[in-house]
């Protein structure tokens, strides 16, 4: 069984950082397709970062040039580096993965439980 356990979740200024870290049991980072999901209150779940294996991440328009995802295979952790947070980046963040699927929605088969993230204004 895949377990995925976020942590790096807080409370910052609008402009601050936040470095979220997802760590997977039995991770290999060729098998898995990761990314990070969020999920504001009355919102339907957004992919914002999707690490594909063997080619460049790709981002949600939303979080472009702002969030960058990156993986270290040695920890078994993929991180998701937040920069200039804005009021609306406000959510929980998911970290999923997946052996075969690799899009923008929530079709992951693995989920960790969340982290909250408050940007205040």
């Amino acid at each position: 069984q895949v377990r995925l356990v976020e942590s790096g979740g807080g409370s910052v200024q609008a402009g601050g950082s936040l470095r979220l870290s997802c760590v997977v049991s039995e991770y290999k980072w060729s098998r898995f397709c990761m990314a990070w999901f969020r999920q504001a209150p009355g919102k339907q779940r957004e992919g914002i970062a999707i690490s594909r294996n063997f080619r460049a991440p790709s981002y949600s328009d939303s979080v472009k040039d702002r969030f960058t995802i990156s993986e270290d295979a040695a920890k078994g952790t993929v991180y998701l580096e937040m920069n200039n947070l804005k009021p609306e980046d406000t959510a929980m963040y998911y970290c999923a993965a997946d052996h075969k699927y690799c899009g923008d929605s929530p079709n992951f088969r693995y989920w960790g439980q969340g982290t909250q993230v408050t940007v205040a204004s």
